[in-house]
């Protein structure tokens, strides 16, 4: 782990706070915390999970914005910093 990735999680944690109640239901809140935590833990791409974690969130911020819950902004960076907890080099 290391201090980005910590911080990357910490903003995760903040997002899931600030927004849990109004913005997340409370099944999301979980798969987000959980995804981190998977991903935050994890020393390589090929971790048990870490894939599928990054995976299910990718699905989760698509289906926020598609609803139209969510701004695709928003979740975008919602997105980069849940991947930002992994062992990942994120896609530009």
């Amino acid at each position: 782990m290391t201090s980005e990735r910590a911080a990357a999680y910490g903003r995760v944690m903040t997002t899931i706070s600030d927004l849990g109640a109004s913005k997340l239901q409370p099944a999301e809140c979980e798969r987000l915390r959980s995804a981190a935590d998977t991903l935050l833990f994890s020393e390589t791409i090929g971790a048990p999970g870490a894939r599928a974690a990054l995976e299910d969130v990718e699905d989760l911020v698509e289906a926020l914005v598609d609803s139209g819950r969510w701004m695709d902004e928003r979740a975008h960076a919602l997105f980069e910093n849940v991947q930002a907890c992994g062992p990942f080099t994120p896609v530009g």
